[in-house]
């Protein structure tokens, strides 16, 4: 009886060592939280301060797939992968939508985004993201920060595209270290951010005196 209750004690200690092993291989790396969005884009728009207001509503950004969530994403020719180690402390899209917002509100000169129903003369704008990765044109190598963005400008009555436009930002992180590379992408978001602020405030602008 004492030589079972021995042999039952020292199994359930191997078992538990195991397990403790296990737990310790499990165990997940740390991982480096990350945020953009934080540099200024305003630079002036270039816009007439006497333009009349444009009233535009602005949908979701929508985001690729692969770009999606809180990793980053990192392409080497047609390889792809993600940054070990890395993540950013939102949802992308999130955080590119809220730089984009803040962009609007310190650089339209005649943008005012609707937060409700548009006005008869309002405009509907889609910002569809189609690149936003860190691309490397050799594995080590120091990579650029790259966004490209389809642009639509649409009157919600007919459907009607206003106008529509295509903007590519590259930002060279300088580094191929985590921190350059955020910094990169903080870089081109402001720019991309300001291009569009730009765009929307002159077609805007135009097309309230077609």
């Amino acid at each position: 009886m004492i030589r079972s209750s021995l042999l039952i004690a020292a199994a359930s200690i191997a078992v538990s060592g195991a397990l403790s092993g296990c737990a310790l291989l499990a165990s997940p790396d740390p991982v480096q939280l990350y945020r953009f969005g934080g540099a200024s884009a305003y630079a002036g728009t270039g816009a007439t301060s006497a333009c009349p207001d444009v009233h535009v509503a602005m949908r979701r950004v929508d985001f690729p797939e692969a770009a999606r969530g809180d990793r980053i994403l990192a392409v080497t020719g047609a390889e792809a992968a993600y940054i070990k180690g890395a993540r950013w402390v939102s949802p992308a899209e999130t955080l590119f939508e809220e730089a984009l917002r803040n962009a609007f509100a310190d650089g339209g000169t005649c943008t005012v985004l609707s937060g409700g129903p548009l006005t008869r003369d309002g405009l509907l704008l889609s910002v569809d993201v189609r690149r936003f990765e860190a691309a490397y044109a050799a594995p080590g190598a120091v990579p650029e920060a790259n966004i490209v963005v389809l642009l639509r400008l649409i009157r919600p009555g007919d459907r009607t595209i206003v106008a529509e436009d295509r903007i590519t930002v590259s930002e060279n992180a300088g580094e191929n270290r985590q921190s350059a590379i955020v910094a990169a992408f903080d870089r081109a978001t402001a720019e991309a951010s300001r291009q569009i602020v730009l765009w929307t405030d002159q077609q805007g602008f135009q097309a309230t005196r077609d």
